[in-house]
């Protein structure tokens, strides 16, 4: 092999290639950055999903635990003592005052949390043999305004069993 032949092997590359070659891999980098844009909206939303729907459980289950007189009371930091009286005057949460379904908000993490409880044929609590209790989680992502609905029907013990 001769010196010029060796020469033309080791040259390198030209000013033109390692222009492709960075234009290939901004293109590359910007790619993955979308990806990873994306993947991140994805999990910021399914996060507050999961976060809503948690909450509004957890809303539920509590009032399914108290006992009925203390159906429209709440103790949200769980040290006995009720932060919340629910109320039906159309404030606040509540769509209509003195419709018979009290109503309390709360807002944490960035979801808003509403509850309600709604006796039967719009009676007193006290005077009523069921009562139906919703929760519902508001929350705002890039998609827009989202909200997870759960509900379930609670039985008056002072009722149950009796024809």
């Amino acid at each position: 092999m001769t010196l010029l032949t060796c020469l033309k092997a080791t040259r390198g590359a030209t000013f033109s290639e390692v222009l492709v070659a960075m234009a290939l891999a901004f293109i590359g980098l910007t790619g993955a950055m979308g990806a990873f844009r994306v993947a991140n909206k994805a999990i910021v939303q399914s996060m507050l999903a999961s976060r809503a729907l948690a909450m509004a459980e957890s809303r539920l289950e509590a009032k399914r635990s108290v006992r009925w007189e203390q159906l429209l009371r709440d103790d949200l930091d769980h040290d006995g003592i009720p932060e919340i009286l629910m109320h039906d005057d159309g404030i606040g949460g509540d769509v209509a005052g003195a419709d018979g379904i009290y109503s309390a908000q709360a807002e944490l993490n960035a979801v808003v949390l509403t509850w309600t409880v709604a006796p039967n044929h719009g009676e007193r609590l006290s005077d009523s043999g069921f009562a139906v209790l919703e929760a519902r989680a508001a929350y705002r992502s890039e998609d827009g305004d989202h909200e997870v609905r759960l509900a379930t029907v609670r039985a008056n013990p002072a009722f149950a069993g009796s024809h």
